[in-house]
């Protein structure tokens, strides 16, 4: 006959892995990533819990004929740095999960789309 589940030790292992989570969530804070648009001409810094932490763009971006294509740039450079950020979080994060999702599809990341 199998024995029953041993639930204190299943409770401990689920509560190790939280610890393991925020203590990588809070980690994700100093991690940065960066990318640009425009062959480098706008650069977006974000961290890995999705602040951005700055834009850089080349004056010789800044065409007062042309906002529309800057705002373009900005908006690629910043999307790209979004899907970078998310990407790192998904690596660093999913070590400590081993993959599983969480609760409410959120994958237990708490990042949208984890």
């Amino acid at each position: 006959m199998p024995q029953p589940p041993n639930m204190q030790k299943m409770l401990a292992q689920v509560q190790k892995m939280q610890q393991d989570m925020m203590v990588a969530q809070d980690a994700l804070k100093d991690e940065v990533v960066e990318a640009s648009a425009g062959g480098g001409m706008v650069k977006v810094t974000i961290s890995g819990d999705l602040v951005l932490k700055g834009i850089v763009i080349d004056p010789e971006a800044v065409d007062p004929e042309d906002v529309d294509l800057l705002q373009e740039m900005v908006m690629a450079a910043t999307n790209e740095a979004i899907r970078s950020a998310q990407e790192l979080a998904a690596t660093k994060l999913g070590a400590v999960t081993g993959g599983m999702g969480g609760p409410g599809g959120m994958g237990g990341l708490g990042l949208p789309g984890f």
